[in-house]
């Protein structure tokens, strides 16, 4: 093992900074913690605010990772609204908005990622929303309501969990994707067949392979989408819900090694001497599935920390959890563990009723390796199939796709 440094900085104070810090308590780090967020409030998680918290079924302090007591009790220096301009790894220091520069033993990078927005015509008039703060949530909340209308741009999970948030309030939603069904490049079409199925179920006017023109404004404010086509579809206000982009500028422009965000190694290891990466940035190169990988989920923000937190105290050891969401929309629950990349030459199974909306749905490599699986409306699955994943196990699909055979006896013979 080597000396631990005699401080660590930690840029971005979301879930995985706070969980950062966390892990280097937890494991005997005693130096000096500063945990950096341009936001003002307390680090807090993310997925309530397109669930609960925009559903107005719970509180957001449910989801602050920790109270502020909890940073004063463990000696981290918290600076919330605080922004980092430049990070300079030559000399190890940060430099911060105000030009003061403050150094560092090890540097953590969990700056997390942004909301992308379509180039449209109209795009920044008055009620166009993105959802990723608090605030975003709150204001998209206050948009729902009987006799109200709201267009969605995008059917990925951020799109489809507001529009269920917001017919659950009586609101008209009409989404609008330019793909042929919701979800296809991440589930393929069968699944994605699945939630186009839900969301009409629920009245959603949903309108698929939609190329949108422009949105339409009256005196500044949106009123509508206007499709190539020269449809118009009136609307009360818009969510622009069409992904995220890692925020990665700062790696960029400090010459660490940067693609589809900041590249690491299986320790979490950026490029330059003594950074780190976590959470949604950190393109990492995972020893079990094989490949490098971004993920832009919840349980990568909660467990890629106390990885981080290993390797600058010297006790290197791998990141090999397996990517893991969830989403609720409606009265469906699901939980994907895995990864099937949207390029992978997959095939899918299904145990379980399609029909009733209760089923798992496995993705196999032409060798029938289990790549991933997701379960809807059906519950403790993960930790049973995690096993064939990692291990890259070949099995039976006839046997896969048998609900009373056990994941256990699921392998080829």
């Amino acid at each position: 093992m080597t000396n631990p440094p005699s401080s660590v900085l930690i840029v971005g104070a979301g879930l995985a900074g706070a969980k950062t810090a966390e892990a280097l308590r937890d494991q005997g780090f005693a130096g000096a913690i500063t945990l950096l967020g341009s936001e003002t409030h307390l680090p807090y998680e993310r997925p309530p605010l397109s669930k609960d918290y925009l559903l107005g079924k719970a509180e957001l302090d449910a989801a602050t990772v920790h109270p502020a007591e909890w940073y004063r009790e463990h000696d981290v220096e918290l600076l919330l609204g605080t922004e980092v301009a430049a990070i300079h790894p030559d000399t190890h220091e940060i430099e911060l908005a105000g030009g003061q520069r403050l150094g560092y033993g090890a540097l953590v990078l969990a700056t997390g990622s942004e909301p992308r927005k379509l180039p449209l015509p109209g795009a920044d008039a008055d009620g166009v929303h993105v959802l990723r703060t608090r605030e975003d949530s709150e204001a998209i909340r206050d948009l729902f309501g009987a006799e109200r209308r709201l267009a969605v741009i995008g059917a990925g999970w951020i799109g489809l969990e507001v529009a269920a948030a917001a017919c659950e309030h009586g609101t008209a939603v009409t989404i609008f994707e330019a793909a042929e069904l919701p979800l296809l490049a991440v589930l393929g079409p069968e699944m994605g067949a699945v939630f186009a199925e839900l969301h009409r179920d629920h009245g959603v006017n949903l309108r698929l392979g939609a190329s949108i023109a422009e949105i339409s404004a009256s005196d500044g404010r949106a009123d509508g989408i206007v499709l190539a086509d020269g449809t118009r579809v009136p609307a009360d206000a818009v969510i622009m819900g069409v992904g995220v982009r890692p925020r990665v500028e700062l790696a960029r422009a400090a010459g660490l090694d940067v693609d589809d965000g900041v590249l690491v190694d299986a320790a979490l290891r950026a490029s330059a001497p003594d950074v780190y990466a976590v959470g949604d940035i950190a393109a990492h190169d995972h020893p079990v599935l094989r490949r490098r990988i971004r993920v832009e989920h919840w349980a990568t923000a909660l467990n890629q920390p106390a990885t981080a937190a290993a390797a600058i105290l010297g006790a290197d050891k791998p990141y090999e959890n397996l990517p893991y969401f969830f989403s609720d929309q409606y009265d469906l629950g699901m939980e994907y563990v895995g990864f099937a990349g949207p390029g992978d030459d997959t095939r899918v199974i299904v145990r379980g009723d399609l029909g009733k909306r209760e089923f798992v749905a496995f993705w196999l490599d032409p060798d029938h390796h289990l790549l991933a699986a997701m379960n809807v409306n059906v519950w403790d699955v993960p930790d049973a199939v995690k096993p064939l994943i990692a291990g890259r196990v070949v099995v039976d699909p006839a046997k896969l796709a048998d609900p009373d055979v056990p994941y256990a006896e699921v392998g080829a013979a």
